[in-house]
């Protein structure tokens, strides 16, 4: 029999760390190879992680909650195979633990080998005075968020007994002190706290707080905690306004062309490529031609550079059925045909809708579109999607009475109209830029061909 670690995969070049949302099997169950063994969440996406192995699950590494770091094992199945010969790897070098206590410098090498203990990649650590010695705390995303959420400030944090491995402080750890302190005393809040830093008259420095009134919570307010995603997205949100300079650009595009060919052509593109189109393909071709032509609208910012990408990878909001947004992208637009730019649009929503997105899917965009107009919006002012530098929104298409021009003199007609607005980052991407993006990408739309082969 052999025991075999069963490792968190990569999930993507930027994700570091996954949190247990689910395990589908308990110690002593079977598992087949490739079976899904649990959900995981990043910060991207959920998505499951099958087993590399069949066998019995022997040991369960990470509990429900608990955040694990890529590369290290959380989970170890007995197989029914002969133990392999050892793997020629070689030997990672020894690990110490530096101490100072009472001026004494102490190094306490760390016997355990790299699959057996996988260091933590904290996302917060603080180092807490005791005596003369220095303690390491480590706080691990999801106790973070309960904490900037609740107000407790990290001097606050600090004085919880963690219960976790190692002293960690969990998230029933958190939960229980807030239970805790509503009960408590005035007085007992003071005696308890009195040698803590003072808290700020201001608002916590964190990117989500509350501003709520908490007296005026009672009977007659329902509270609803957001779930993880709602959560990433507010944080995800206010760090877009802090990081960026928004400014916003409207313009107004005749899409009656676009219409009047969708119409008279969908039937025959369904039944010929087993596809539905929709505008939206037709949209995000018009972008790429405009980005073609604006190469710094498909940039990022790093520090004082601009980093122009040379591949353009578009990525498109997407409501889920619990009403949050996602942003799958669709890699190498500018190298897809409409018919290819419909069948990756048709693949990427309905894997964003049944919840099948790996995290792949919602990585490396360098410019966004959003269709607002499909919950009857006439307009907007989309926030930028982080490390980009432009987000572009159609609106609402409505039949209006427009003034025509043509050769034989200007007449009423009725069209149909759509607004678009794109928000961009006023660091390096001035108003005539924006502007002329923007006028380029309404050109594309009104000039397209009626009478164009699918």
């Amino acid at each position: 029999m052999a025991i075999v670690n069963i490792i968190m995969p990569k999930l993507g070049e930027s994700i570091m760390e996954a949190t247990v949302l689910k395990w589908h099997k308990k110690i002593g169950d079977f598992v087949k190879l490739d079976e899904t063994l649990l959900d995981i969440a990043t910060d991207k996406v959920d998505s499951e992680v099958p087993s590399s192995a069949e066998g019995i699950l022997e040991e369960i590494l990470y509990k429900e909650n608990e955040v694990v770091p890529i590369g290290a094992v959380f989970a170890r199945i007995k197989t029914s195979t002969p133990d392999p010969q050892p793997e020629n790897i070689s030997p990672a070098p020894p690990a110490y633990i530096s101490q100072s206590t009472n001026g004494k410098h102490i190094e306490e090498k760390k016997s355990e080998s790299i699959a057996e203990n996988v260091p933590y990649q904290p996302v917060e650590n603080v180092q807490k005075s005791t005596g003369n010695s220095k303690v390491v705390r480590f706080y691990s995303p999801l106790v973070m968020n309960i904490a900037t959420s609740e107000g407790i400030p990290l001097s606050e944090l600090e004085q919880i007994t963690g219960t976790g491995n190692e002293g960690r402080v969990t998230k029933q750890d958190v939960l229980n002190y807030l239970e805790n302190k509503k009960h408590r005393p005035s007085s007992s809040i003071k005696s308890n706290t009195e040698n803590l830093e003072p808290r700020d008259t201001q608002p916590p420095t964190s990117r989500f707080y509350s501003t709520a009134d908490s007296s005026a919570q009672g009977a007659s307010t329902e509270v609803i905690e957001m779930d993880r995603m709602r959560r990433l997205i507010a944080d995800h949100m206010i760090k877009s306004k802090e990081i960026s300079a928004h400014v916003t650009s409207f313009a107004e595009a005749d899409v009656t062309h676009l219409v009047k060919w969708r119409e008279k052509n969908k039937s025959v593109f369904e039944k010929r490529e087993g596809e539905k189109i929709t505008l939206t393909p037709l949209f995000l071709e018009a972008i790429v031609k405009s980005l073609k032509k604006f190469p710094l609208l498909n940039s990022s910012v790093d520090g004082y550079n601009i980093l122009v990408k040379k591949d353009i990878h578009l990525g498109m909001a997407t409501a889920l059925p619990n009403g949050n947004l996602i942003v799958p992208v669709i890699k190498f637009a500018d190298q897809f045909s409409l018919i290819g730019l419909t069948k990756q649009v048709n693949r990427l929503a309905q894997a964003a809708r049944n919840g099948k997105l790996t995290p792949g899917d919602t990585q490396d965009g360098t410019f966004t579109f959003t269709n607002i107009g499909t919950f009857g919006s006439l307009m907007g002012t989309p926030l930028i999607n982080q490390p980009q530098v432009a987000i572009l929104a159609t609106g609402a298409i409505q039949k209006k009475p427009v003034v025509v021009e043509s050769e034989k003199g200007d007449s009423i007609g009725i069209r149909h109209m759509m607004f678009v607005s794109m928000s961009y980052d006023h660091r390096i991407i001035d108003g005539a830029m924006g502007s002329a993006f923007l006028s380029d990408f309404v050109k594309n739309l009104e000039s397209f061909d009626l009478n164009r082969e699918i």
